[in-house]
Formats: structure tokens, C-alpha cells, sequence
């Protein structure tokens, strides 16, 4: 067992007890944790940009076009939580606010993704790797910590991530089966599948872009326009049925695309 599988094994069992969490209040807790590692991440990046010298100097090709596609379904996955939306709307005490909160949510999170895009390119230009950690200098203390923040991120937000499956497989369960032993049983069953496909698959990146160009795409552009214009119909306006539709084909546009290229380079690694 080498250092890779070891850790990962270590990782899914501290994982496993937060996934035995039901009341979203208290994994709202252990989210919010995710949300400053995310922060102290980027706060990372921009330290050794400007106090540790590396510099925003590097140049390269502003447009990659044959990267677009894969660009394309990770930049679906940074935005793949709407799975987890109707489950924190309906934990709300005030849903009034939910609009806001959403808004709040993405804007925040666009500001992360670009800025540490921008800075990331500008400092490490053609070099940069999957993982903007994976190109800090490794004698740095900032670069140690941008590395811890990036373990923890997943291990705070993975309990949030997969309620909605955990509570759709829950409703399947006979009533007088739907003790809380056998729910820890089915979650802890989850976290281990996710174990044995994170030790299956070697090229992390590219199975991110798949995710995003064939489930997100669906998920977060496709389905959402599709529901609301199938259940308000009759009082949507015009202009909304255009936006709507223009969201739709470039979703399925996108996936497809997306889709195709990420497959396509999954197979060249396996071959």
C-alpha cells in the first residue's frame, strides 16, 4: 500500500462520520469551513504572487482552442451544486431570502474561479498544472498551507454534497427499514463506493471535465430552463422563453462537445 492509498483510505474515514450528519444545520457548519479554505486558497495564490516574489510575469497563449472543450465541462463543475438547492431552501427558517442568498453564492464563487484563474496563468503561464498547488514553490510555508486548505476543501463540502442521493436512496427504504443504523449503513456504503472509484481512476482532471460536460450541463443549464418553462408556461413571457432557449441549445451544445472530448482523451490514456 503506497502513500497515494494510504491517505486516500484516511481521508474517506474521516470523511464517513460527517456523511452519519441528517440536520442540515449542522452540516452548514462544516460547509462554511470549505468555504474558508477556498478563500485562504486563493489568499495563498495571491501571497506568493506578490510577497513571496514568483511574480505575475509569465506569458503565453492567450487562446487555446483545442482546450476549450474541457475547459468548457470544468468550468460546468465549478458550478455543479444546484443538485444540493432544494435541500438548503427547505432548511431555510426565512426562504424569502434564498434569491439573495444564491446570488451571493455564485458571485462570491465567480470571484474566486477568476481570480485565482488570472493569477494562476499569469504566474505559472503554460506550466500551469490541474492544480495551482501542484506549482507553488514546495520550501514555502504558504505553499504548505495552500496545500492543506485544498485536502480540506472536499473533506467539509462532501457531506452537503451527497444528501440529496443519500435522502433519495433513504425513500426508498420500506418504512420499518428506515432506521437510523440502516441510514448510517447506506451512507457509509456511499463513501466507500466513492473510495474505490477515486483509487480506479488515474487522471482526476479529465474525469472532472466528463462530470461537467455530461451531468452538470444537464443539471445546472438544461434542466432548469426545461422545468420552468414546462411549469409556468402559460405565464412566462417571450423574452423569457428566448433566454431560456438560447441557455438550452448552448448547454446541449456544450455537453455534447464537452463530452465527446473528455471521453475521447480517457480512452487515449487507457490505451
Amino acid at each position: 500500500m503506497n502513500s497515494h492509498v494510504l491517505f486516500t483510505i484516511l481521508t474517506t474515514i474521516i470523511v464517513m462520520p460527517t456523511t452519519w450528519l441528517r440536520d442540515l444545520s449542522c452540516l452548514s457548519y462544516l460547509s462554511a469551513g470549505g468555504v474558508f479554505a477556498s478563500i485562504l486558497g486563493v489568499i495563498c495564490l495571491f501571497w506568493v504572487g506578490v510577497v513571496d516574489n514568483v511574480g505575475f510575469e509569465n506569458k503565453g497563449t492567450a487562446l487555446n482552442l483545442p482546450g476549450i472543450p474541457i475547459a468548457i465541462g470544468l468550468y460546468g463543475y465549478c458550478y455543479s451544486g444546484h443538485g444540493v438547492f432544494p435541500n438548503i431552501y427547505s432548511s431555510l427558517k426565512k426562504r424569502n431570502q434564498f434569491p439573495s442568498i444564491l446570488f451571493t453564492c455564485i458571485g462570491l464563487s465567480t470571484i474566486l474561479f477568476a481570480g485565482a484563474a488570472v493569477m494562476g496563468y499569469k504566474m505559472f503561464g503554460e506550466a500551469t498544472q490541474s492544480q495551482f498547488t501542484l506549482n507553488l514553490p514546495e520550501n514555502l510555508v504558504v505553499s504548505k498551507i495552500a496545500v492543506w486548505t485544498t485536502v480540506a476543501n472536499p473533506i467539509t463540502k462532501y457531506a452537503l454534497t451527497i444528501t440529496p442521493l443519500t435522502m433519495s436512496l433513504e425513500e426508498l427504504l420500506p418504512p420499518n427499514q428506515q432506521k437510523y443504523s440502516n441510514i448510517v449503513m447506506l451512507r457509509s456504503a456511499l463513501v466507500v463506493s466513492t473510495l474505490l472509484i477515486a483509487l480506479s481512476v488515474p487522471f482526476f482532471g479529465l474525469v472532472m471535465a466528463l462530470v461537467g460536460s455530461l451531468l452538470t450541463m444537464l443539471v445546472t443549464y438544461i434542466l432548469p430552463c426545461a422545468c420552468f418553462l414546462a411549469i409556468l408556461r402559460r405565464k412566462v413571457s417571450w423574452h423569457q422563453v428566448a433566454v431560456c432557449s438560447f441557455i438550452i441549445v448552448v448547454g446541449v451544445c456544450c455537453a455534447c462537445v464537452g463530452t465527446y472530448s473528455s471521453l475521447s482523451k480517457i480512452i487515449q490514456n487507457y490505451t
